[in-house]
């Protein structure tokens, strides 16, 4: 029993990086353009994040501790593995700046670990096939509403001076950062609602379909507290780097980035709220021209997603390898 509490604080640790992680997801458009500071933004997003819990959905928390791995297979080691590989890959983007997705090295984790103990026949390639598939949709779809959204903003305001459109954004933004952190708290945290879950059942803990409210309302907690230490590394790549925004595209980024969190939540997808984000913040700048986008730097973003899972994948693998030799 101690070491799976042990397995749930490291959860939870997790979820807390993640939070910790994704803080710039959350702040990066409403601190590039100075409506809030960055210490009022984590506050912003930590409370709309654990707001999530209310929301009592549970769609991607099934996905991840039911579509991807399976259940048989499942035990304490394999998730203590998979935590680990994600936390270690969490970390290290988070020194090298690079917004990854906390989301694809926990999933990539649990893979690797399946796959060490149980071979590739253990995973569900249906699943793994449609979170492959977002990995591609979900910044693509960012991009899409991002690039609509400031178009058709940018012609309904277009006979407004300039000054009365940043006041108006400036307000707008507030709503807008709100609900992209709602969204990422809603899609990210179950994730971790989802590992919690696969352990209490395959100890026998719990059994059925149905998560219990501690279970979310810890996840939603766990994030939000995250959120709450945030991450100035990846927010300055994040609002800084990738493309200038002002009060007006940074409300079009949010908005199309929560679109698109609160509809693969509804649809029990995982998807990667920095891949999401970074997609609408693209396609804010692309709507104003190509070139205010620095492609350079959403190059080595885009390494860093398609490294992410196979990378997390290989860490868990290795440390369930060296359990199994230690013992």
């Amino acid at each position: 029993m101690t070491f799976i509490l042990f397995i749930i604080f490291l959860a939870l640790a997790f979820d807390f990086i993640n939070g910790f992680h994704d803080a710039a997801n959350s702040i990066a458009t409403v601190v590039g353009t100075r409506v809030l500071t960055p210490r009022i933004a984590v506050i912003w997003a930590a409370f709309f994040n654990f707001i999530a819990a209310f929301s009592l959905e549970t769609r991607v928390a099934n996905t991840i501790g039911k579509g991807i791995v399976n259940p048989a297979v499942v035990d304490p080691m394999l998730i203590f593995a998979a935590l680990v590989g994600a936390i270690v890959w969490n970390l290290l983007t988070w020194w090298w700046g690079l917004p990854s997705s906390s989301s694809h090295a926990l999933i990539g984790g649990f893979a690797g670990a399946a796959i060490a103990k149980a071979g590739f026949s253990s995973l569900f390639f249906k699943g793994l096939a449609i979170i492959g598939l977002f990995i591609f949709i979900s910044p693509l779809l960012g991009l899409f509403l991002g690039f609509i959204f400031f178009l058709i903003v940018s012609w309904a305001f277009r006979r407004t001076r300039p000054d009365r459109v940043n006041r108006i954004f400036r307000r707008v933004q507030l709503l807008s950062a709100a609900s992209f952190s709602f969204g990422h708290g809603l899609n990210d945290a179950q994730k971790t609602m989802g590992i919690i879950f696969a352990l209490l059942v395959s100890t026998r803990h719990l059994s059925g379909t149905h998560i219990p409210f501690w279970i979310i309302l810890i996840c939603n907690a766990a994030i939000g507290l995250g959120t709450l230490v945030g991450g100035w590394r990846i927010v300055k790549t994040l609002s800084m780097r990738i493309t200038q925004l002002k009060p007006i595209g940074g409300a079009c980024a949010e908005f199309a980035g929560a679109a698109t969190l609160i509809g693969a939540s509804l649809g029990g997808i995982p998807v990667s709220t920095t891949h999401t984000i970074t997609g609408a913040i693209m396609g804010v700048g692309s709507a104003r021209r190509l070139s205010a986008v620095r492609w350079g730097v959403a190059r080595s973003i885009i390494l860093a997603w398609i490294f992410t899972i196979p990378v997390a994948a290989l860490v868990s693998a290795l440390l369930w390898y060296t359990i199994q030799w230690i013992k």
